[in-house]
């Protein structure tokens, strides 16, 4: 069975720039609703604005038999990150952002939880001639390679985005991502890899996770999916149900064994359900993949015959 885990701020309530979506439920309401949900026991939770305090946050996980899959760190809700954190020209900001890493990086060591992961939002720009762009790059190497190198055995993982809060992030693809932390030269940081944002970036998710996997960097995974137009956060396979199947395919490949963490947002559909539903798709066709003859698929994919693959898909896969 797959290792399924939930980012539980999804499980109170949400926003957009219309609409809330669902109840308010404090911290040990959503930790109670994760511990219900059927083959489900991870939890990813935001520091510092939805945990901060690692006594009574232990005792909740604790209490409901629950595991960390992750320790989501927030750079970009403070105003002081509105034009950019860890890139700001101001000094008083780049260190008040690395602060907020390590002591997210301190908090994961006092909850058990085994890593830090941090999806750089505020920093980047909208307009032409907004931004230093080889300062900003060097600005982010030198505060994630700070932030990183503290506490090492808790390492930290950087999650690219191509937008949000900022028009264009600066570590919008797993590439780059890949480059950064290259500059950086720490083994202990990697890669946060967002299937959604990976869609709704244009790039073939299975193909980014090879590049990240065939480095010498670690890296975690949230799933969810998309249109490719905005990162809707949906329910997988809603939208790109045979990309995700190869996404998992190359999970296998590669023996990923961490948490597949859900970044889901429900909105209109009941909050359970949602995350119960990425748990059970995840687990069939995972469970699917290890069935069909996996050498064959393998020569398949290096051939040149590409209906033979599809057949292959058709019969073995989906069982058309």
């Amino acid at each position: 069975m797959v290792k399924s885990a939930v980012i539980s701020s999804f499980l109170s309530q949400t926003r957009d720039r219309f609409h809330e979506y669902n109840e308010v439920r404090d911290l040990e309401q959503r930790l109670r609703m994760v511990s219900e949900m059927e083959a489900v026991d991870g939890v990813e939770a935001v520091y510092p604005y939805e945990v901060c305090d690692p006594l009574p946050v232990r005792g909740l996980m604790d209490r409901f038999g629950l595991k960390w899959a992750a320790v989501n760190v927030n750079v970009k809700a403070e105003a002081d990150f509105r034009s950019g954190g860890l890139t700001s020209s101001r000094r008083e900001v780049r260190e008040k952002a690395v602060r907020f890493i390590k002591e997210a990086k301190d908090f994961a060591r006092a909850v058990g939880a085994n890593k830090v992961t941090c999806c750089p939002l505020g920093d980047g720009y909208e307009y032409h001639f907004h931004a230093e762009y080889a300062g900003a790059w060097k600005r982010l190497v030198d505060t994630i390679g700070e932030a990183g190198s503290y506490l090492p055995t808790i390492p930290l993982f950087i999650e690219y985005k191509p937008a949000e809060t900022r028009g264009r992030c600066f570590v919008d693809t797993a590439a780059k991502a890949l480059l950064l932390l290259k500059d950086i030269g720490i083994d202990q940081i990697g890669v946060t890899i967002d299937f959604g944002h990976s869609v709704w970036g244009q790039e073939n998710p299975a193909e980014a996770l090879s590049l990240v996997a065939e480095s010498r960097f670690p890296y975690y995974v949230h799933i969810n999916d998309n249109d490719s137009r905005w990162d809707w956060d949906f329910f997988v396979g809603s939208r790109n149900l045979l990309s995700y199947v190869e996404f998992l395919w190359y999970l296998q490949e590669y023996r990923y064994d961490d948490y597949l963490t859900s970044d889901t947002s429900p909105t209109r559909l009941d909050v359970k359900g949602t995350f119960e539903t990425n748990a059970r798709v995840t687990n069939r066709i995972w469970n699917r993949l290890l069935e069909v003859d996996r050498g064959k698929l393998r020569d398949l994919v290096r051939g040149e015959d590409y209906l033979k693959t599809w057949r292959f898909i058709e019969e073995e896969i989906l069982r058309l």
